[in-house]
């Protein structure tokens, strides 16, 4: 039986993060039923708004996506009716998301002991550039000095040439991924009964250096460098690479092992060629890198992108047209996936929830709407403030509302 609540329909979230990585935490947690009430600063908003470019219907397309699922309430939580607000609120959640620089929530008078305080099983997430402890924990940190950090623009691009970031922001977007993992262990740990509510100390530049795993034991355990490698698999140790076809496109080509080396050989060079005895071992691919791509490079020269692709297929090889986002939308596996996901009356589309469970699965309930403070007096009645006190608080800026 499938359910359409999703498997984290009872615990309500407070996401009082900013930009980017709080809030793809609080996305992630949203996509599987989680009630995450966004905390925004009355007549401003989250930067997000701003950063995240322009739909036709005048609300950034980047918003709708990590602002989905959420209710946005607009409070000013340092003011002293503001913070009764937050403390109803916190007394209701069993998750708190914050992205500040260490120490604004101290300094506020909300640090985690007044928190837990108000909650003891609360659990907070704590996300900052180089976390809450350390002889950096006070310096500014966005995700591009955490992809600095943690080795990840160093082993990214060519090696005579400078280390270089992803297309994508990396670092908060694996924070907000770790972030949610974090979270659920530690509210596992409540609700098992082996632990009170704790803080998650996340800093943007430890997600990759867990993810990235390899470089640090190849240094230490085999005394190896891990320098950029261009195209190539890490160290070289497999036939791996991006190949222009003869119709313009690009594959991509890679093998984790000596047999699935061979594969590649025999489909772009011929079973004798991938018999050699140098090819039976990684070490001896690895010592003929430069031959083996060159030959591949010719072989995907005289072929479309496709034709290429069923060759290589056709021996059991491993190989991928690179996409662009319009093949990504185009492309009927994905489509039968159900990876790509709208809402009615809107045409801008986002990627949906990942990843799939057959019997609780996550759901895009609505993408990121426009209007600051949307859910304001709604969730406010809800913690049993009534039409008047609510109204007080609109006209003395506790709160916003659209319009107000």
């Amino acid at each position: 039986m499938i359910t359409n609540d999703g498997p984290l329909s009872d615990i309500r979230v407070i996401e009082m993060g900013h930009v980017i990585a709080a809030p793809m935490c609080g996305a992630l947690l949203s996509d599987f039923g989680a009630d995450v009430i966004k905390i925004e600063r009355p007549g401003q908003g989250d930067m997000l708004r701003v950063l995240s470019g322009r739909a036709k219907d005048g609300v950034g397309v980047w918003w709708k996506t990590l602002a989905r699922n959420k209710r946005l309430v607009a409070l000013d939580w340092k003011s002293e009716e503001g913070r009764k607000v937050l403390r109803r609120l916190v007394e209701d959640a069993q998750i708190l998301i914050e992205n500040f620089r260490p120490g604004v929530l101290e300094r506020a008078g909300l640090g985690p002991e007044i928190l837990h305080e108000w909650n003891p099983d609360l659990v907070i997430v704590r996300i900052s550039g180089y976390g809450q402890t350390g002889p950096r924990s006070s310096w500014p940190g966005f995700g591009r000095a955490g992809e600095a950090m943690s080795g990840l623009a160093h082993i990214t691009g060519f090696a005579d040439n400078a280390p270089m970031h992803p297309g994508f922001p990396a670092a908060d977007s694996t924070t907000g991924l770790m972030g949610a993992y974090g979270a659920m262990m530690a509210l596992h740990a409540v609700r098992s009964g082996s632990s009170r509510g704790q803080v998650v100390d996340l800093a943007i530049f430890e997600p990759l250096l867990r993810l990235i795993d390899y470089h640090v034991p190849t240094r230490t355990g085999a005394g190896m460098p891990v320098d950029r490698n261009g195209l190539q698999a890490p160290n070289s140790y497999a036939p791996a690479g991006v190949f222009r076809a003869k119709d313009g496109k690009w594959i991509t080509i890679t093998a984790g092992s000596a047999a699935t080396g061979r594969r590649l050989l025999e489909a772009a060079g011929g079973a004798d060629w991938a018999a050699e005895p140098q090819f039976q071992t990684l070490e001896g691919f690895a010592e003929h890198m430069d031959d083996i791509v060159k030959r591949v490079e010719a072989f995907v020269a005289q072929h479309d992108a496709q034709e290429a692709l069923d060759i290589f297929h056709a021996h059991d090889a491993v190989a991928a047209m690179i996409y662009d986002v319009d093949d990504i939308l185009a492309d009927p596996h994905i489509a039968a996936r159900g990876n790509i996901v709208g809402v009615e009356g809107d045409d801008t589309k986002v990627v949906g929830p990942v990843p799939k469970l057959d019997k609780t699965p996550g759901r895009l309930r609505w993408l990121g709407r426009g209007e600051l403070g949307a859910d304001s007096r709604t969730v406010l009645t809800e913690l049993g403030f009534n039409d008047e006190q609510v109204d007080d608080m609109v006209k003395n800026g506790t709160i916003g509302e659209p319009g107000r």
